[in-house]
């Protein structure tokens, strides 16, 4: 609990999120021994023996903390916990273990060369330093091993020897290596805050829970307080504000509190287009919180969010769109008299940049968008629109194509083209001179979030034979520039065979496809094989009234 008084309230134009990590809990290794001999310990506690030993200025160097004798023999056991399948394990490699384990074998080596010194490894990964720093450890007579433990017996805590029980994947057979010190190389766990999606963490800023649901894939839900550091009631009544500890952010989204997780808790950020830039608009996650890395790697890391924080900043003083379409001064507005009040703009912006008014109309919140038209492609009524970009200036330009009539035997296939990847695709395969289908027509949209469904029957009522959507890749290693458009789109499109029906068209003529930036040679053949599947349904028998 904090003290009312002692809250302060500045207004600020970004936030860096630089939590770090927390060390995984070695307690969950009872196999190798922790907890039961002081002996053995994780790579945190053995620099902190390294750093007593050093202030102490102790002449034997690092000792064992059973009984303070001199170090012998040391046995490393990399992936302690991690890579691993197993319940409560981390199923991922946090980057920076085996480094550290080489740098502290070699505190033992400088400390006396005749300790015996072992690292037990499946994969030994050393990021950024390469061979170096590996081939170093050798020469100074640190022994690698490929192996996997099994468990390691402990000396009940009386100072006898440690007995590391392994496979040796090299001679195929058990082994045991006996020791004074066991290190465990466990992993980093992010500090993101509360799991939103898979906790139901949710802001219900009037108090009636409406708010609860979220079509980003954040399945949101009433707060509970349920003794797991849960979101908890304000309790201002009483001069003090609680905020859960698994907070990090406490924002006033109505989607919750924190950033959304990825599927290994790590906060949400695109780690192929935008790496920092999270799915709240101004924030950006760096270091360890966004991904297992190192400290040289966290600078780095931190150094570009900084950089991202002030660019942002800069657009949001001049009224333009921070990313990723950096620059543009338009934001969305409704037609109040035509709003149902149904929500899906609410629901499906991918950044929560909506919410509602306390007559229930959409209140958007211009520092947040991100000008991806979602709001646009989501809404039913089709009431929603930008200056620059709206439903009537998409069909347009549908409408603005030329229709051969069902006496030429020409197809038409409309193509609508995210105008980050799929459309740049588009272009690099004409400049690369690859040819595909002379019969189809590209418009570039937004994102395929954008595209509503009033575009597609317009064009099958027009005449179009086909329709290809066309967007980034979807999934846990997305690449759509605005998260969830691409994904959301794949939902709507699922969904349009009952408008073909009430049609009499065949599903086929209508297909979302995931394109990636990189697929030149891969989309004029996508293209080919379905204007053949076109050929072999048959022109659209709308073309030509």
């Amino acid at each position: 609990n904090i003290g009312a008084e002692n809250i302060a309230t500045e207004n600020i134009g970004a936030i860096v999120q630089a939590s770090g990590f927390t060390r995984y809990n070695a307690k969950k290794l009872p196999e190798f021994a922790y907890g039961k001999t002081p002996d053995v310990v994780d790579q945190f506690e053995l620099e902190s023996l390294a750093r007593k030993a050093s202030r102490a200025n102790a002449k034997g160097g690092i000792t064992r903390p059973s009984n303070n004798k001199p170090v012998g023999s040391v046995v490393f056991i990399q992936c302690a916990g991690q890579r691993s399948e197993k319940a409560d394990h981390l199923p991922y490699c946090s980057g920076y273990c085996c480094n550290v384990s080489i740098k502290q074998a070699m505190y033992f080596k400088a400390q006396n060369p005749n300790i015996d010194t072992h690292i037990i490894y499946s994969d030994l990964r050393t990021p950024g330093s390469g061979e170096d720093f590996y081939r170093a450890a050798q020469q100074q007579g640190v022994v690698f091993t490929n192996g996997a433990v099994e468990r390691v017996e402990d000396n009940g805590g009386k100072g006898g020897k440690l007995a590391v029980h392994f496979r040796d994947h090299i001679l195929a057979e058990d082994a045991v290596v006996k020791a004074d010190l066991v290190v465990l190389a466990t992993g980093q766990v992010p500090n993101s805050g509360v799991d939103i999606a898979a906790q139901g963490h949710a802001h219900d800023g009037d108090g009636d829970g409406d708010d609860a649901n979220a079509g980003d894939g954040e399945n949101a839900a009433t707060a509970k307080a349920n003794g797991n550091g849960a979101a908890k009631k304000s309790a201002q009544g009483q001069g003090q504000v609680s905020v859960s500890v698994d907070s990090i952010l406490n924002l006033d989204y109505r989607q919750g509190r924190d950033l959304p997780h990825l599927k290994h808790g790590f906060s949400d950020s695109h780690f192929i287009c935008f790496p920092y830039e999270t799915r709240r608009t101004g924030i950006y996650a760096c270091g360890p919180t966004r991904r297992p890395m190192d400290i040289q790697q966290s600078v780095e890391d931190a150094t570009g969010a900084a950089m991202k924080a002030i660019q942002a900043v800069e657009n949001a003083g001049l009224g333009r769109a921070a990313h990723p379409r950096a620059g543009d001064l338009s934001f969305p507005s409704f037609r109040r008299d035509g709003c149902t009040q149904c929500k899906r703009c609410t629901v499906e912006c991918p950044f929560g940049a909506i919410d509602e008014d306390e007559t229930g109309y959409p209140q958007f919140n211009e520092s947040r968008c991100r000008r991806c038209g979602t709001c646009m492609g989501a809404c039913p009524v089709r009431v929603i629109s930008f200056d620059n970009y709206s439903v009537d200036t998409v069909g347009q330009q549908i409408k603005a194509i030329d229709m051969p009539d069902e006496f030429d035997e020409k197809p038409r296939i409309l193509i609508l083209a995210c105008e980050n990847d799929a459309y740049p695709a588009l272009d690099m395969a004409a400049h690369n001179r690859l040819e595909y289908n002379a019969f189809v027509r590209a418009i570039p949209i937004r994102c395929l979030g954008s595209v509503n469904l009033i575009w597609v029957t317009d064009a099958l009522n027009a005449g179009f034979d086909g329709i290809m959507l066309m967007g980034c890749k979807k999934g846990d290693d997305y690449q759509c520039h605005f998260v969830t458009g691409s994904a959301l789109a794949h939902e709507r499109m699922s969904k349009i065979d009952d408008t073909l029906n009430q049609l009499q068209l065949e599903p086929d003529r209508v297909r979302a496809l995931e394109v990636e930036i990189t697929d030149i040679q891969r989309l004029p053949k996508l293209i080919n094989d379905y204007a053949a599947k076109i050929d072999e349904i048959g022109m659209n028998p709308f073309k030509g009234f």
